[in-house]
């Protein structure tokens, strides 16, 4: 148990390499433990080794031994390898499996979402939630609608996520809740209740090193962006650094990355700004939703941005290709095809 959990804190603070070693040995230590293959094979998944970490199950499942992540895992698998039989087996599996069922529906809204499809991620978000409820995971099911109001700020949908997280922040003030109804906020422009909800999680959490040295950094920097401070919100990050690319309770860990490639794409600095959407890109297995989609459109506008037309025009063909099953009526859709068309 004591391998399982500090595996699991590597995780948060991005040092994946020393999960992978601490969870080798819970399972050399108790190789019946199904949680101790679990945490094995997700590690060799954020460590984007597809192969290790599909052997991992496979050898989980020849000892009969099996947890509910470990499906999840296979259905993220599935989805990288853009096999969609596997993943339509996956949620055959969860189905009507209470406590577990809306977690895989809540990825699947992620998946869906991260092709553009909105309306679907919607009614599963919606099903996630009333999933969770059932279960009576209150806390969770709040959780989802916060994420569902990020989402929606990230597509151009501003009126709505500021709806979904104002009615969430009525009932929760839960930590995942609070920031990333604050999140979605502050990607709105709603400057003055970001700083009451950001100084709110300051107070509440003083010590919670993701909190000081992630959370705030990047919601200040959003804050500085929306003032059209680019180089103060890049300065704001500085202490997300070595924790960046860390796995937090949401799906929210890649936002510092994100945030400054918007920053760099602010302050003119094109190649800068390539830099951190190629990050996204190249650790696609830490962020399966839809900034992973997002960083595409901005490494096409970071390259645009250095007039480099013919890399700029591929990466918004790989973005529309992604796409092209999204919803047309998506403004972020729109706004890529816009800029595409303008290229030279």
């Amino acid at each position: 148990m004591p391998h399982a959990i500090l595996s699991n804190l590597y995780w948060v603070i991005a040092q994946y390499d020393k999960s992978l070693e601490v969870a080798r040995e819970g399972v050399r230590l108790d190789p019946s433990s199904g949680n101790n293959y679990e945490n094995l094979a997700v590690t060799y998944f954020f460590l984007n080794r597809l192969d290790e970490a599909q052997h991992t199950i496979e050898e989980a499942w020849a000892k009969k031994l099996d947890t509910p992540f470990l499906h999840l895992l296979k259905y993220n698998l599935a989805f990288i390898k853009n096999d969609s039989a596997g993943m339509e087996q996956q949620m055959a599996w969860v189905t009507g499996k209470r406590g577990i069922e809306d977690v895989f529906l809540s990825t699947q809204a992620d998946t869906a979402a991260y092709s553009g499809q909105l309306g679907r991620a919607r009614e599963l978000s919606r099903r996630a939630v009333a999933s969770a409820q059932q279960a009576g995971e209150k806390e969770t099911a709040e959780a989802y609608e916060t994420a569902a109001a990020l989402r929606e700020a990230l597509f151009g949908y501003p009126a709505e996520a500021r709806k979904r997280a104002t009615a969430v922040l009525e009932i929760s003030k839960g930590l995942d809740v609070e920031y990333q109804a604050a999140l979605a906020l502050a990607l709105t422009g709603d400057t003055a209740r970001v700083q009451t909800l950001a100084a709110d999680l300051s107070k509440q959490y003083p010590e919670d090193t993701i909190v000081q040295f992630k959370k705030m950094p990047t919601l200040n920097a959003q804050l500085a962006l929306n003032r059209n401070e680019p180089l103060k919100a890049i300065e704001a990050l500085q202490p997300a650094t070595p924790y960046e690319l860390g796995i937090m309770g949401t799906n929210t860990g890649l936002y510092p990355v994100y945030v400054r490639g918007e920053a760099y794409l602010a302050a003119s600095e094109g190649l800068k700004a390539a830099g951190e959407f190629q990050k996204i890109i190249v650790h696609r297995t830490l962020g399966l939703n839809p900034l992973g989609a997002m960083a595409g459109l901005g490494l096409a506008r970071a390259l645009a941005l250095q007039g480099d037309t013919v890399k700029a025009k591929s990466a918004y063909q790989d973005f529309l290709t992604l796409w092209k099953d999204a919803d047309p009526d998506v403004p972020i859709l729109k706004q890529a095809k816009a800029e595409y068309a303008k290229l030279p």
